[in-house]
């Protein structure tokens, strides 16, 4: 295979910001694998929570590039495995094992969720998310891009308010997304408000290792909750057991699109919900979380949209929320 790697920077619509940070451009790295004329491409955004740059995974990658590129892509599965024993980090692996899972399916002809056995007849539609600011510029936010469904960050000393005035100029469902910030006597107090204003659920409302914490929402709360920090990587599904109604799942947090499935399906096995989130990832990122989402209950794949320019084409999201999948095999990208 031929390995080629890239850093862009992606520039957002409106200033994001979450509990914890705010930003305005994405750095993020795209790799691509060719092999018999055939190419996959796949993405990891930067990360500073998880002390992940762009510079940091293309050395990750660089040092076993000579290995990757004597790669015969047969197995994505084997590829993913091969890439765990060389030690790369999560972040790393999803851009790779993307790439890979993409390259896989154009040179068998068919889209990734078709090789998977799964059909685009029925699917969970995306939210969009509003990032924490004022009360008017997250109204604007919602007036420039009309959407059925919103996930709301939170995590301010006054998200109940913030919600209830949002809720004057939308009848969309709200998601609420407190990343961390939230004590569970806070959670326990804002559910029953948020779910008369229009809540379906709360995404990890508090710190990742509060399970005391969690305990008493499982037992408490009227809305359900959602572990996304708390849910990194494949052997944390099973602890979320019993804390979770569900889990989020991130491919590049947990390494990618293989681990992904095996996640779902363990999930499935402890009767979780599944929702697969993403960064602020381009069309690259987004069309391979596609091919996830007839084996979903939820999913957040907005990470697009939130930009001012994309730097591809694959799976587009309509206004109504609903998908469209190209023609093409794998998970359908291409450059611009």
């Amino acid at each position: 295979m031929q390995l080629t790697l890239k850093k862009y920077v992606l520039e957002l619509e409106f200033t994001f910001s979450i509990s914890r940070e705010s930003h305005d451009f994405q750095d993020s790295l795209i790799v691509t694998l060719t092999q018999d004329g055939k190419t996959g491409y796949g993405e990891a955004t930067s990360n500073p929570y998880y002390n992940i740059t762009v510079e940091s995974m293309m050395e990750e990658i660089e040092a076993v590039r000579a290995e990757i590129e004597a790669w015969d892509m047969k197995d994505p599965a084997a590829f993913h495995a091969f890439l765990t024993e060389k030690g790369l980090s999560n972040f790393a692996i999803c851009a790779l094992d993307l790439a890979a899972n993409d390259l896989w399916g154009k040179l068998m002809g068919k889209p990734l969720y078709e090789l998977w056995g799964t059909t685009t007849d029925s699917y969970p539609r995306s939210n969009y998310t509003i990032g924490i600011d004022t009360v008017p510029k997250m109204v604007e936010k919602m007036q420039k891009k009309p959407w059925p469904l919103y996930k709301i960050k939170l995590g301010t000393d006054r998200d109940v308010e913030i919600v209830t005035e949002l809720r004057k100029h939308t009848d969309a469902v709200f998601r609420i997304d407190a990343n961390c910030a939230w004590t569970a006597e806070q959670a326990l107090e804002y559910a029953p408000k948020l779910k008369e204003l229009g809540v379906e659920f709360l995404e990890q409302p508090l710190k990742a290792d509060d399970l005391e914490g969690y305990k008493k929402l499982m037992e408490g709360s009227v809305l359900p909750v959602i572990a996304d920090e708390s849910c990194i990587v494949e052997a944390d599904v099973e602890k979320c057991a019993g804390y979770f109604h569900g889990i989020n799942i991130k491919l590049t947090k947990c390494g990618g699109l293989t681990p992904a499935l095996r996640m779902i399906a363990k999930a499935r096995e402890l009767d979780l919900q599944v929702m697969v989130g993403c960064m602020t990832e381009s069309t690259v990122g987004i069309s391979a979380i596609a091919q996830l989402i007839p084996q979903l209950d939820y999913v957040d794949m907005d990470g697009a949209l939130l930009l001012k320019k994309d730097i591809a084409t694959g799976v587009h999201i309509n206004p109504d929320a609903s998908v469209v999948f190209p023609e093409e095999p794998g998970s359908g990208v291409n450059l611009l």
